[in-house]
């Protein structure tokens, strides 16, 4: 029994998804915690490409079940579309194999114009949601008037939370931000219908992946976003609203964290930030476009161009911390061909000349930070067919070891392109 947690360690769109589809094979129940459907994994098989928001990214194997988690935030209608569209690929998912947290909590209508009101009064200073509704999910979720999926299944329970919610999110909507009002009822008899559709796929996650340990089986556990996205850790207040970080499987899963035997942190071979906030690396120049363009850097939720940049070894290193990484995967490597000269940030200086090994709370004294670099030689050959590190040119090898060497990680895996077979395995932690 081995139970294994996927973490993005920079900002988010490092490539988890393709490592969970490769280690699902070692795996009977993948389990998403946090997070809603703002983030996108997108997974390439042979010919075919996938992007998954919600459903977990070890669906595309057989013989495997997936669970959605009580931490994450669920948009029924993104759910139905995402498992109506496996189904015309001849891939069904019925309650067998997809279990949903009877705990999670609903994104509503209202929680998405709320979402998309604030961001559009904020101008300039908007944070950059994607406007799906999940900071105001989780808002209610604190202050104890969500909807829950087994509200979904409880008419009454179900009127009375949306009349309530409604009441009050149409004075912000129309008195505050100047929207038009949303209809209770027509939001009731939706999403009694999206309970009658998913009524048995809804159970007591915890208790099933209880089950599956007690059988000495294995669980893969699979975030969203990166740990600088995390609410707590992240570059507040340009962060997403849950935890992104290992720790939160306890609460976003019900499995005890000692359960967990290994935390790999996924890990850019550049570094990437969808939205607003500090980014001491981003890189506004050619060599930035360049690494976007070849890179295909483009959010898989919103299509909008990810802000691109070189490795910055200083939010990795935090992320190894925060997280308990036992090991890094880096993704991407192959992006990074044909460039003459790699840079890689070591530290942050601040303007008086002070060395930072960390990342300061103060987004103010962060902006004002400049990255420090160590440059390396850079490789030309193609590397998409390597299928050990041997195979890899001697100035890739090397990139690669410092990379570990600053981060403070082993070696786990190395991604040398979108397909599965490109990927280098060094040690699998199920084995």
């Amino acid at each position: 029994m081995a139970c294994v947690v996927i973490v993005g360690s920079q900002w988010g769109d490092e490539g988890k998804g393709k490592v969970v589809d490769l280690l699902t094979e070692g795996a009977r129940g993948i389990v998403r915690f946090q997070g809603g459907n703002n983030a996108g994994h997108t997974l390439v098989v042979g010919e075919d490409k996938f992007i998954f928001h919600l459903i977990p990214s070890g669906i595309l194997h057989q013989g495997k079940a997936c669970y959605i988690g009580n931490g994450v935030v669920i948009d029924p209608q993104v759910l139905l579309q995402e498992m109506d569209k496996l189904d015309k690929r001849g891939m069904p998912v019925g309650p067998e194999k997809l279990r949903i947290s009877d705990r999670a909590h609903v994104i509503m209508p209202y929680h998405q114009a709320l979402d998309l009101a604030r961001e559009k009064a904020k101008g300039k200073q908007a944070i950059g949601t994607t406007g799906r509704g999940i900071g105001p999910c989780y808002e209610d979720k604190a202050a104890r008037v969500g909807v829950r999926m087994i509200d979904l299944l409880e008419p009454e329970v179900l009127r009375a939370k949306i009349e309530a919610n409604v009441k009050e999110k149409n004075f912000w909507l129309t008195e505050y931000f100047s929207e038009e009002p949303l209809d209770a009822a027509q939001i009731y008899d939706q999403y009694l219908e999206y309970g009658n559709i998913l009524r048995d796929y809804v159970g007591d996650v915890p208790a099933e992946l209880k089950e599956l340990l007690d059988d000495g089986e294995n669980l893969l556990f699979e975030g969203a976003q990166g740990i600088h996205l995390d609410i707590d850790h992240g570059t507040y207040p340009y962060v997403t609203s849950s935890n992104p970080v290992s720790g939160s499987v306890s609460s976003g899963a019900g499995v005890g964290i000692t359960k967990v035997n290994d935390v790999l942190g996924i890990v850019k071979a550049y570094t990437t930030r969808v939205g607003g906030g500090p980014f001491p690396t981003e890189l506004e120049d050619d060599t930035g476009a360049w690494l976007r363009d070849k890179g295909q850097e483009f959010g898989s939720t919103t299509g909008r161009p990810r802000r691109c940049g070189w490795l910055d070894t200083v939010v990795v290193r935090r992320s190894v911390m925060l997280a308990g990484i036992t090991g890094l995967c880096v993704t991407k490597l192959d992006v990074l061909t044909g460039l003459d000269t790699l840079k890689i940030c070591t530290i942050y200086q601040t303007p008086e000349g002070e060395e930072m090994d960390s990342i300061p709370a103060s987004l103010e004294r962060l902006g004002a930070c400049r990255p420090v670099y160590e440059e390396l030689p850079g490789w030309k050959e193609d590397i998409s067919g390597a299928r050990s590190l041997d195979d890899l040119p001697e100035t890739c090898r090397a990139y690669l070891d410092r990379l570990t060497e600053l981060c403070g990680a082993p070696l786990t895996m190395v991604s040398v392109g979108p397909g599965r077979e490109q990927t280098i395995v060094l040690e699998n932690p199920f084995d």
